[in-house]
């Protein structure tokens, strides 16, 4: 990189390295009669190159135009500067190729980004969308069973109404019957006590128990009761008379 004069001259080269340029302290350059076509694009970096001579190489047509014959020392020094500002321009060139092709990549990638943001949220309201469809299709099952077990009560219910009328309708002939079984109740019973009140008078007035208190007092009410009933009857033979009279 202190090399400040070189010479490459009548080598046979057919090109350059590529980190050329880094030769950043070079002055003198002699590259007569070789076989390069163009130089790398680090040449532009030789910014104290004073003496260039690329005479006898095969150049490309806007090179060799640019570096001229260098038959003299001025001309030699006039393609040091030309060649640099060409190089230097291929350079800026090629510079902006590359931003122009960042700047492309980076435009694709948020274009990507963009597309892969849209399709996600695409995805999103179509899983929103689906969500929705499912909870509305289990609310019109949910619904539609509730509205089922409903109608299965209410026919339910009237089933039992339905059952319930003939037993409602025979139950009235039902408290007749206990009526009657109890009317015959009431009748046994009553004629039981007469039974037994026949009974004890006979006792009172036939067996010698009609000399007890209780059977004193049983004889004295059923002579009253005797004196009562033929009173009652006189009373009636009267009345028949009167009413015949």
């Amino acid at each position: 990189m202190h090399l400040v004069k070189l010479d490459l001259s009548k080598n046979r080269l057919q090109q350059l390295p590529l980190d050329f340029g880094r030769l950043v302290n070079l002055q003198h350059l002699d590259l007569l009669n070789n076989r390069l076509v163009t130089l790398p694009v680090s040449f532009a970096q030789l910014k104290n190159l004073k003496w260039l001579d690329l005479k006898d190489n095969p150049l490309d047509p806007v090179l060799a135009k640019v570096a001229g014959d260098c038959l003299d020392e001025k001309q030699c020094k006039q393609a040091a500067v030309k060649v640099l500002q060409h190089m230097k321009a291929i350079q800026s060139e090629q510079d902006r190729q590359r931003q122009r092709k960042l700047q492309a990549e980076r435009e694709m990638e948020k274009k990507r980004e963009a597309e892969q943001r849209a399709k996600e949220a695409q995805e999103r309201e179509l899983r929103k969308r689906e969500k929705a469809e499912e909870k509305e299709r289990r609310r019109r099952e949910y619904d539609a069973q509730k509205a089922a077990k409903q109608e299965m009560e209410k026919k339910t219910k009237k089933e039992n109404v339905q059952t319930r009328k003939p037993a409602s309708s025979s139950r009235p002939a039902q408290p007749p019957r206990h009526r009657h079984s109890w009317s015959r109740s009431v009748l046994r019973v009553l004629l039981l006590v007469l039974l037994c009140v026949l009974c004890t008078l006979a006792a009172c007035r036939l067996t010698e128990l009609q000399r007890q208190p209780l059977c004193v007092s049983v004889n004295t009410l059923y002579e009253d009761v005797v004196a009562a009933l033929q009173n009652h009857k006189t009373l009636q033979n009267m009345l028949q008379q009167n009413s015949q009279q």
